[in-house]
């Protein structure tokens, strides 16, 4: 049986490899805490454990975040299983969110806190983050896309039907306008007739 959706699979399944395989790879080469700059004043690579959700959010009681990510996770994955998406920008929105969601998920379920490594302007105090927060950001952008562009895909899409499903006119071929032309003469013709 040939999955729906490909482009959305391949977005979350590809999504969320990547981000735990860069996970894993912090936590066995960088000591808690550890930082090494990569942009001097722009970015750095800066190994710290987050108990609460993006940018740090909710780190006091973030024990909530794990089911919600993981019903976040479970809801996206059965519409991308049952649903046919046909817009390529909701595919990539529906699948970088779905990565995003279930790496942090799978980190909350199994450990009790995520695992973040992005240290953006670092002056400014901005909160680290991984990548499956920036799956999720990513995704949020393009289904951002579809509702400023697309604001009305089903609509457009039905547009698109009834112009191909409306009659259109027959064909007119030579001998039908010859037998329309001799017709209209005989007719007018009579008409002078009675008026003499």
């Amino acid at each position: 049986m040939k999955p729906k959706n490909p482009l959305f699979w391949i977005v979350a399944i590809a999504g969320l490899i990547l981000d735990q395989l860069t996970k894993q790879w912090f936590v066995q080469n960088f000591e808690l805490n550890e930082s090494i700059t990569l942009i001097a004043g722009v970015l750095n690579f800066t190994y710290v454990t987050n108990p609460g959700a993006a940018w740090s959010l909710f780190s006091e009681n973030g024990e909530w975040l794990k089911w919600l990510s993981m019903a976040v996770s479970l809801a996206l994955a059965l519409y991308g299983w049952f649903a046919h998406i046909e817009n390529k920008w909701e595919a990539l929105g529906y699948g970088f969110i779905l990565s995003g969601a279930f790496g942090n998920g799978i980190d909350r379920l199994l450990q009790g806190e995520v695992v973040d490594f992005l240290h953006v302007f670092p002056a400014t105090g901005f909160p680290i983050f991984n990548l499956a927060d920036v799956w999720i950001n990513v995704g949020i952008f393009c289904l951002l896309i579809i509702a400023i562009i697309f604001p009305d895909p089903k609509a457009a899409q039905d547009s698109k039907t009834s112009a191909k499903s409306s009659p259109s006119a027959p064909p007119v071929n030579k001998a039908t306008r010859r037998d329309f032309n001799r017709r209209s003469r005989r007719y007018y013709g009579q008409d002078r007739t009675l008026r003499r």
